[in-house]
């Protein structure tokens, strides 16, 4: 899977990226490697929900789908 995201230079030094397809996934970074070293952990972390965190019923499944 590809993921777009746009890389910003910071005012101060160094870059922050946003994910747009995904709200919320941004990060930063001092250099262009730590910045992807970064965004791929973000892009994990927000794409990974722990189950606990939401009421599932008898009724309900939980289905993992690879894209």
């Amino acid at each position: 899977m590809k993921i777009k995201m746009v890389v910003h230079e910071a005012e101060d030094g160094g870059f922050w990226a946003e994910v747009p397809s995904i709200h919320g996934c941004v990060t930063q970074g001092d250099t262009l490697d730590e910045l992807m070293h970064n965004i791929q952990e973000a892009v994990e972390l927000c794409l990974s929900i722990d189950v606990r965190d939401f009421e599932i019923t008898e009724r309900d499944r939980i289905v993992g789908i690879a894209v």
